[in-house]
């Protein structure tokens, strides 16, 4: 049987990452090299590729050994931005437009008093970021409970949440502290900063979960925004995360009526065909 192919219509790079993609590869053409202090993008294959024409990951300011460093999509703690700037190197910032709201967001609340909580994964880089902006007055946490023991919790607290969460997930995060704090005589004051490129793909990747009998994911395993999305999906039907086209299991692709494809926000177009390209060859189109 050969299977129907649905595309979603949100996939590929989103915004952030192929604006960051666009100043990396007009920077070094001036250049001739350049570092990102971190990886740029949660893509191997996108990273192997910038690789290629010159550009290279450092995990801190003392690795640095160029002229020119870059600040990846996810943005950076200000502190680390400062310390970069006091060296006599050149900075390319490409933190996304929309980490860089929240990153605005998180110091404004602090700035005005508010304890800052983010709803997300307390190790990611963009959520690092967020919270370096809140000046050491907040927290990162994916689970509420940890609000009600916090140590230095105020009665002026301001919520946002990493860009790629779910939204419905995040609503839920401010109900329960909602619950749990309202008789304390608490201010509580609630920022949106979950990107609208990952609404309209979520959106779009539920809609076809719901009318197919398997849905691929295809990015890295370390993207949050693509771990969400195979979250999502896994509710409705069959749901596989890949990162490339050699993760498929040929078992999966039987009997199936309707396979969907999403994307990860830094997966390339390339790694996309692939999969579509090998899915033809197994099904023998």
């Amino acid at each position: 049987m050969k299977p129907e192919i649905e595309i979603g219509s949100e996939l590929g790079f989103c915004f952030g990452v192929q604006r960051a993609i666009d100043i990396l590869k007009k920077e070094i053409k001036t250049c001739g090299r350049l570092e990102t202090l971190g990886a740029v993008v949660h893509n191997e294959q996108v990273m192997q590729k910038l690789s290629d024409i010159g550009i290279s990951v450092v995990q801190s300011i003392n690795d640095i050994t160029g002229r020119v460093v870059a600040i990846s999509s996810h943005g950076l703690e200000p502190q680390i931005e400062k310390e970069l700037r006091k060296i006599n190197i050149k900075v390319v910032d490409t933190t996304c437009p929309f980490v860089r709201r929240a990153q605005i967001s998180a110091r404004k609340l602090s700035d005005s008093g508010y304890f800052v909580i983010i709803y997300g994964e307390p190790q990611h880089s963009e959520v690092k970021g967020i919270l370096g902006w809140a000046g050491g007055k907040g927290l990162a946490t994916l689970d509420s409970s940890e609000i009600r023991v916090a140590q230095n919790l105020t009665k002026r607290i301001g919520i946002l949440s990493q860009t790629t969460q779910i939204p419905e997930n995040f609503i839920e995060f401010v109900k329960n502290i909602i619950d749990s704090t309202l008789t304390k005589d608490v201010e509580i004051r609630i920022q949106d900063t979950i990107c609208h490129d990952i609404r309209r793909r979520q959106k779009s990747a539920l809609e076809l979960a719901g009318v197919v009998d398997l849905m691929l994911v295809i990015g890295g395993h370390s993207s949050a925004n693509t771990k969400r999305l195979a979250e999502l999906c896994s509710s409705l039907t069959e749901t596989h995360l890949i990162d490339t086209v050699d993760e498929i299991d040929v078992s999966w692709l039987r009997n199936k009526a309707k396979i969907g494809l999403t994307s990860g926000t830094s997966t390339s177009p390339e790694t996309i065909n692939e999969v579509v390209s090998q899915i033809r060859s197994v099904c023998k189109y």
